[in-house]
């Protein structure tokens, strides 16, 4: 499956336009990610775009998410490699994150919304403004963005990346696709 593909079956099984855009901001960071660590890029950045593929099938129920994404993107043709990164970023199951892209799934994914809460707090809710140092300081408030599990995004450093330049890594990612986020 190449990403024109899986970017189709996003917009088929997603209507959600701020799920969507949560998604490519996964997929940029995924990529990145995957630039930084000497690993595959096109296969790393579709587990980040098709990770949450099932939210609006599943309507939330977090019981059923990521299990059916995982069968969903292995019907698609994907790697057993991406479906089970996406199986394992759903802690509700409790299933251990073994390779690297399991663990860069489950921590990229809390801070695209980290990242997003922080554009959306500036006058012109632009991510081109945003600093990482804002960042780090607005991770350290617990109030901000709440849902951005932060002790989830700490975990960057079982990949031997410092919670710094994850979160430069991140912004940088996404201020690259900013217009498709519309920040």
């Amino acid at each position: 499956m190449d990403r024109q593909e899986a970017l189709e079956s996003v917009r088929d099984n997603v209507e959600n336009e701020n799920l969507v855009k949560h998604m490519l901001a996964t997929e940029a960071i995924m990529r990145a990610l995957a630039r930084r660590l000497g690993e595959d890029e096109e296969e790393w950045g579709l587990t980040g775009l098709l990770h949450d593929i099932d939210m609006d099938l599943t309507e939330g129920d977090m019981e059923s998410h990521s299990r059916l994404g995982a069968d969903l993107v292995r019907e698609m043709g994907v790697s057993e490699v991406i479906a089970q990164a996406i199986l394992c970023h759903n802690e509700t199951h409790g299933i251990p994150r073994e390779t690297e892209l399991d663990k860069a799934l489950f921590c990229a994914d809390p801070l695209t919304g980290l990242i997003i809460a922080a554009a959306l707090v500036r006058p012109d809710k632009k991510l081109s403004g945003v600093e990482a140092k804002s960042v780090r300081k607005r991770f350290k408030e617990k109030s901000f963005a709440a849902g951005a599990n932060r002790e989830q995004i700490a975990l960057c450093s079982e990949l031997g990346i410092e919670l710094d330049e994850f979160i430069e890594l991140g912004l940088k990612a996404m201020q690259g696709i900013a217009p498709d986020l519309d920040l």
